[in-house]
């Protein structure tokens, strides 16, 4: 989609809203706009968001943090912005915690859109955003951006630590994460429960762990092992 206002090209919306009622308003608000047009009708489904971003681009789409599905509006996000790479991602919520700021921004949104916002600034995120502006209270903004450093300096210190681990290692964490006991990972390995033992020591070692379950949690962190 895209018409033109005049010569102008209109900026195109996805709205991405599991509240129906919700969705119903800013679809309404959004289509009243001459210089706005929805690519699609507003949908629940995050999956399907990320199906019509990857056909349609829009330059803005409000999304829902919090969505009854599988994938949540950070997820979708980061699919989005891979599948539509020009796509503005504008979160819509109803909290303001740093952590969930902070992941929406790790996530590659532009910004954070108030549940509670009067239609005037529904309207005027949407036209920012479009523009390329950033949504973030600027006096938050540097504390944002020092936490998502810190996270990310983190991450790397944990990947370092991983890649230490050896294949066998690695395996047996992966069966720890699926909640197999030492007695279960001996018998799918073939291998001792003293063998295993050992491995879980050197792997608490190498990762600076101090129990299984904060061994695996590093693990997830860094993607080296599937929940």
């Amino acid at each position: 989609m895209g018409g033109t206002l005049g010569e102008r090209p209109k900026t195109t919306v996805l709205i991405c809203e599991d509240h129906r009622v919700v969705a119903d308003a800013l679809g309404t608000i959004v289509g009243l706009e001459p210089d706005l047009e929805l690519v699609a009708a507003p949908t629940p489904d995050p999956a399907e968001a990320i199906a019509i971003s990857a056909r349609t681009t829009p330059h803005v789409v409000l999304m829902d943090i919090e969505l009854g599905s599988a994938i949540n509006g950070l997820e979708a996000t980061r699919q989005i912005k891979r599948v539509s790479p020009g796509s503005n991602v504008v979160i819509l919520t109803a909290h303001d915690a740093d952590s969930l700021l902070v992941e929406a921004i790790e996530a590659g949104a532009s910004g954070f859109l108030h549940k509670s916002e009067a239609i005037e600034g529904v309207i005027g995120a949407v036209r920012k955003a479009a523009a390329g502006d950033a949504l973030i209270d600027p006096v938050r903004l540097p504390g944002l951006l020092q936490r998502l450093a810190q996270e990310r300096e983190a991450k790397r210190d944990e990947l370092l630590l991983v890649s230490q681990l050896t294949a066998r290692e690695r395996e047996i964490l992966q069966l720890l994460a699926r909640g197999s006991r030492i007695e279960e990972v001996a018998e799918t390995l073939t291998i001792s429960p003293h063998t295993v033992q050992t491995h879980v020591r050197n792997v608490l070692a190498k990762l600076g762990a101090h129990s299984k379950l904060e061994a695996v949690a590093i693990g997830m962190r860094v993607g080296a092992i599937e929940p």
